[in-house]
C-alpha cells in the first residue's frame, strides 16, 4: 500500500476533506438525533449540550483537567460535550453515538492520568457527569446513594455534616471523581483496615451498550464484579453506587517526619520495608520521595518523608512506633492529633483551609505539577540498600528537580481478601506499591521529551526489584506506556493481554468473559478498554 506521502497534492487534499465531510455530517447527525430521541426534552436537553461553536465549550471542557499534558491546541478535542441533568440524557447519548459512529468518553473527576476520559484519536462524544453529584446519606443504615460525578471531597464532607463517627473508604486527593475511582478498585486511608472502596460498594446504577439501566440485580453478579475494578469506559456508564459506611474514632493521629540521605534517608526506607506492612490495620503509612539543595551545601539531596495516619491517639501510636520503628528517631511533637477531616487535609497540604474546601471541584492539586508523567509498580520483596542507591542516583539527575514518588505500604486487610474478590488483584503477598511522578510547566507541554524519556528509563531500572511475571500496574494510574488497543476497536485478546495482565493477572480473563456478554460490539471503548472475545 502507497504511504500518503507518494500521493499527489490534490488526492490528500481531497482525502481530507472528505474525512472532515464525514466528522461533520456524524456531528450534525448527532445532534439531530438527541434532539428526536426524546420530543417532550428536546428543550432540557440542548442546554446541556455543548460544540465548538458554544462559547462555553473551552471552559467546560478544561473545568477538571487535571494533568494539562492533555490540554493544547493539538490535542484531540470532543465533538460534542454532553454534561446530563438525568439518566434519558445518557441514554440519549449512548444511542445517538452508537447510532452515528461515534465514541463516547466519560468523565467524572479529570484525574486520568493519561486523559482517556476527555481525549480520543476518532470522532468522540464526552459525557461530563459534572451534573450527577447527588450524594443521599442514610445514617441508620450506615449507607449512601453517591453519583459518578460526585468529587470525594463532598463526599466525605456530606457524610461528616450527617455523623461525623462515619466515613467512606475512598480517595486521599479530595477532587477525585467517585466513578472514576471505584471503577478502578480504589484505594485511599482506609484501605489497610476496610479494603478498597470497591470493596464496600453494594449496588448501582449503570447505562449500558443498548441503553438499558440496569442495578445490581438486572445487571448480575458478574458485570457488578468488573465495573468495581475493571476499569471505566468499558462496560457503561455507571450513573450512581450505593456505598457502605464505615466507622472512624473521634481522634487520629498523624506521624510525619522528614529524613535526608544525610540522616540515613537510604537506612531508614530499607528498614521500613519490612515494619510498614506488619503494622495493625489501623496505620496508613507512606513514604514520600522528592529532592531538595540543603542549606549547607546548596547541593541537591534526596528527602524522604515518613507519615503515618493512626486511628486512634498519640500515645498509642507514639507506643506503637516505639516498639516497631524506634529507628526513625520522632519526638511526641511528632505525633498531631486531629480529625478525620483534618488528617485528608493535612496529607494534601489544605491544612490552612476549611472543610468547605473539600467541595471545591475545581481545585488545582499542588501536589501535582500542571503537566505530568506517572507509572506505578508493585512490590513483593523488600528492595536491597543498593537498589535505593541507584534509585537516588537517578533522581538526582537535573531533569529530575520535579520528579517524586510515593511508596504507599499495603497488608492489613489487603492480605485478606481474595485476588478475585474485585478485578484488582494486588492483594496478599504486596508489601507496598510505588507512583512514579515527573512534572514541567504547562509551557513546556510542545516537547516534554525529556521529562518522559526520564520516567522511563527510571522505570527500566527498576524492573529488577519489583513484582514479575506480570509486572504489576495500578488501573487508576493509567500508563499507555504499557500497551494500547487498535483505534479500530478491533483489538485482540492476544494483544490486550500484553497491558491487561498488568492491570488484572488472571482476572483479565473474566473480563474478557465479561466484555463480550454485556457489550460484545465493543461500543465502549478507548486504549486500554477490555476488549470482547473477536470470532
Amino acid at each position: 500500500m502507497k504511504s500518503l506521502y507518494h500521493l499527489p497534492l490534490l488526492l490528500i487534499v481531497v482525502f481530507a476533506l472528505a474525512l472532515a465531510t464525514s466528522s461533520a455530517d456524524s456531528h450534525e447527525d448527532f445532534l439531530d438525533c438527541l434532539s428526536s430521541y426524546h420530543p417532550e426534552e428536546s428543550s432540557s436537553i440542548s442546554r446541556v449540550i455543548y460544540t465548538e461553536r458554544n462559547s462555553s465549550y473551552s471552559a467546560i471542557l478544561e473545568s477538571s483537567i487535571q494533568n494539562l499534558r492533555f490540554s493544547t491546541p493539538n490535542t484531540p478535542k470532543p465533538l460534542v460535550i454532553v454534561t446530563p441533568l438525568n439518566t434519558s440524557h445518557v441514554q440519549a447519548t449512548v444511542h445517538c453515538s452508537k447510532t452515528h459512529g461515534l465514541q463516547v468518553r466519560t468523565r467524572s473527576g479529570g484525574h486520568d492520568f493519561e486523559g482517556l476520559s476527555y481525549v480520543s484519536e476518532v470522532p468522540f462524544v464526552v459525557v461530563d457527569l459534572v451534573h450527577f453529584r447527588s450524594i443521599d446519606v442514610d445514617v441508620e443504615n450506615e449507607e449512601a446513594w453517591v453519583q459518578s460525578g460526585a468529587i470525594t471531597g463532598e463526599l466525605y464532607y456530606r457524610i461528616n455534616e450527617r455523623a461525623t463517627n462515619l466515613t467512606f473508604p475512598g480517595a486521599l486527593c479530595h477532587t477525585v471523581g467517585i466513578g472514576g475511582l471505584i471503577s478502578g478498585g480504589g484505594y485511599g486511608l482506609l484501605f489497610r483496615k476496610y479494603g478498597l472502596a470497591g470493596d464496600n460498594v453494594i449496588d448501582a446504577q449503570l447505562v449500558d451498550a443498548n441503553g438499558r439501566v440496569l442495578d445490581r440485580r438486572s445487571m448480575g453478579e458478574d458485570l457488578f464484579w468488573a465495573i468495581r475494578g475493571g476499569g471505566g469506559g468499558s462496560f457503561g456508564i455507571v450513573l450512581a453506587w450505593k456505598v457502605k459506611l464505615v466507622p472512624i474514632p473521634s481522634t487520629v493521629t498523624v506521624l510525619s517526619v522528614g529524613r535526608t540521605l544525610e540522616q540515613n534517608a537510604t537506612q531508614l526506607l530499607h528498614r521500613w520495608q519490612y515494619v510498614a506492612p506488619n503494622l495493625p490495620n489501623d496505620v496508613y503509612s507512606v513514604v514520600s520521595i522528592s529532592t531538595m539543595n540543603t542549606t549547607e551545601t546548596g547541593t541537591r539531596t534526596v528527602l524522604a518523608t515518613f507519615t503515618s495516619v493512626f486511628q486512634g491517639s498519640a500515645n498509642e501510636l507514639m507506643t506503637l512506633m516505639q516498639e516497631r520503628f524506634p529507628e526513625l528517631g520522632f519526638v511526641r511533637e511528632n505525633f498531631i492529633e486531629m480529625t478525620w477531616i483534618e488528617s485528608l487535609m493535612f496529607l494534601t497540604q489544605l491544612q490552612n483551609e476549611t472543610s468547605e474546601i473539600l467541595l471545591d471541584r475545581n481545585y488545582r492539586n499542588t501536589l501535582l505539577s500542571p503537566s505530568f508523567k506517572a507509572k506505578s509498580d508493585y512490590v513483593r520483596k523488600p528492595m536491597p540498600e543498593i537498589a535505593l542507591q541507584g534509585l537516588w542516583s537517578q533522581l538526582l539527575e537535573d531533569v529530575a528537580t520535579t520528579a517524586s514518588l510515593n511508596i504507599i505500604s499495603y497488608g492489613g486487610k489487603m492480605d485478606e481478601i481474595p485476588e478475585s474478590a474485585l478485578p484488582f488483584p494486588h492483594r496478599k503477598g504486596i508489601l507496598y506499591k510505588i507512583n512514579y511522578n515527573i512534572g514541567w510547566q504547562e509551557e513546556e507541554n510542545s516537547n516534554p521529551r525529556r521529562y518522559i524519556n526520564w520516567i522511563r528509563k527510571l522505570y527500566r531500572y527498576m524492573g529488577a526489584f519489583v513484582s514479575k511475571s506480570p509486572r504489576e500496574a495500578y488501573i487508576n494510574y493509567r500508563d499507555l506506556d504499557i500497551g494500547r488497543n487498535n483505534d479500530d476497536g478491533r483489538t485482540s485478546y492476544k494483544q490486550a493481554s500484553v497491558w491487561g495482565r498488568k492491570y488484572f493477572k488472571q482476572n483479565f480473563d473474566r473480563l474478557v468473559y465479561v466484555k463480550s456478554k454485556s457489550d460484545p460490539e465493543n461500543f465502549f471503548r478507548h486504549e486500554q478498554s477490555i476488549p470482547p472475545r473477536f470470532h
